[in-house]
């Protein structure tokens, strides 16, 4: 079928004519038109199927990344963790299928954890910063029924929504490379060092090394689903070295990977529900402001962009990006940072790996159904999950890092008007631990280089709005000071 006919009849769809399939047809055709999007239910079914085990990772991943402690000294059950990343990502994507009625999966999007738990969780109590993703969802939401978000997306320049996506990318990759021991806080010279003292200790480093290496060979034999197959086999590699006694179960960061128990469980929802708002005294209005804020650029551009991206690979979207169902589609994305927020396990949105399910055949929402109903299936295997060692995980998310980075290409590097914010926002993300700081310099910098060419009325007014919150953002302590409020 080619793109026009697919074209023709989605926007038939959309108008209400009646493009119903004859009489006969199964109910999963009917109801997501199928037939009509020249597919078929065993192509939709494969199509799931393939995006679930492209984006399974977030499973292992996610528990990962806010397994940290917050402002409290307190920290979130890994198994906890565990079924709220699969639940809020089975009820999403289930959502997304029924509703949106497009291919598209959701998950907890990797930039927004790495926000919460890098940024949010040190200077709040987990239910406040899951309370913090139930806010950015609400405000992502208002922008899809306002129409706002059309004008946030054309007042920033494109260079810096790739830079704060790479940016992004190396923060995940540094979280990573924390997590399995390969860098650490230096004991003498500079600020970070290879392994504890210059040198990398023990099996479970090589380990990650071995599974990183493993996965970045996968990828370039475009090995589908290399991530999942890397993790699998790093875990095996784990597990049977374990099993021999040569490790010692402190040299594990999360834990030797045994299975202690039988491979099913009941799940566990004990932080489900617990989101709180206030109490935020010690933090101050700006902060929380700039938190908001930060949620909704990890969370917002990236998944206009994958809506866009896998809509228009799919064949459902036209030359200007309408597709059938993108606004119910944006709005479920928005709706799905609160939903991860009140189920505990951080803001949801679209992955990027829709698009493998898209390349089996996967048309229509039936596809997203199929890869919900998998995810949901996981809240019962919870501790097979719990086998993977940290250091094989951290390996995945320092490949997630280099392909965030990927965007590098799409920067005109000899325009110094681009190629210096974009370096600023990309650099200081990882190097000062925070992302509200990187975007915040690229922002400054883009504008104050604009005003120096003459080029200032090319600034929109929202632009420069954002400058005057980011100026405050990085002499906000001066300025308490001045006031007498610090």
């Amino acid at each position: 079928m080619t793109h026009s006919s697919v074209e023709s009849r989605t926007t038939a769809e959309d108008a209400g004519t009646d493009s119903r399939p004859p009489a006969g047809r199964s109910w999963p055709d009917r109801y997501f038109h199928i037939s009509h999007r020249g597919s078929t239910v065993a192509r939709e079914v494969r199509g799931g199927v393939t995006t679930f085990m492209a984006m399974a990772y977030i499973l292992l991943l996610n528990p990962l990344i806010l397994s940290g402690k917050d402002a409290a000294g307190d920290t979130l059950g890994q198994q906890a963790l565990i079924t709220a990343t699969a639940f809020a990502a089975a009820l999403t994507t289930l959502l997304m299928g029924f509703v949106g009625k497009v291919p598209l999966a959701l998950a907890a999007g990797l930039s927004v954890s790495g926000v919460v738990a890098g940024q949010v969780a040190p200077v709040m109590t987990w239910p406040q910063a899951m309370g913090m993703c139930v806010m950015y969802g609400v405000v992502i939401c208002l922008l899809v029924i306002t129409g706002l978000r059309e004008m946030i997306m054309n007042a920033i320049p494109l260079a810096l929504k790739h830079a704060i996506t790479m940016g992004i990318g190396m923060f995940i990759a540094l979280i990573g490379l924390v997590k399995a021991g390969f860098v650490h806080a230096s004991q003498g010279g500079g600020p970070v060092s290879l392994g504890p003292a210059g040198e990398l200790v023990g099996w479970p480093v090589l380990i990650f090394c071995v599974t990183l290496l493993l996965i970045f060979m996968l990828q370039a034999r475009e090995v589908p689903g290399a991530i999942l197959i890397g993790i699998v086999i790093g875990t095996v590699i784990a597990v049977v070295l374990n099993a021999t006694g040569g490790i010692s179960p402190k040299a594990w960061n999360s834990g030797p990977p045994e299975l202690t128990g039988g491979a099913v469980s009941m799940p566990d929802f004990s932080l489900f529900g617990k989101v709180e708002f206030g109490g935020w005294g010690q933090v101050g209005a700006m902060t929380v402001g700039m938190i908001v804020f930060t949620l909704v650029l990890a969370g917002f551009f990236d998944a206009m962009a994958t809506v866009i991206g896998v809509g228009t690979e799919a064949g459902l979207a036209d030359g200007k990006g309408r597709m059938p169902g993108l606004s119910k589609a944006l709005f479920i994305d928005g709706a799905g940072g609160a939903i991860g927020g009140v189920a505990g396990g951080s803001g949801q949105t679209v992955f990027v790996e829709s698009a493998t399910g898209v390349g089996e055949g996967a048309r229509t929402g039936f596809a997203s159904v199929i890869t919900g109903l998998l995810f949901a299936a996981c809240l019962f295997f919870t501790p097979l999950t719990q086998i993977v060692p940290g250091e094989v995980a951290a390996a995945a998310l320092v490949v997630i890092g280099a392909m965030m980075t990927q965007n590098a290409r799409h920067v005109d590097w000899g325009d110094r008007a681009v190629a210096v914010p974009v370096f600023l926002t990309v650099v200081l993300m990882p190097f000062t631990y925070s992302i509200t700081a990187g975007v915040a310099a690229g922002v400054i910098s883009y504008v104050a280089i604009r005003v120096a060419q003459g080029r200032a009325r090319e600034i929109g007014a929202l632009m420069w709005g954002l400058t005057v919150i980011f100026v405050v953002f990085y002499a906000l302590h001066p300025i308490e000071t001045w006031l007498g409020v610090s």
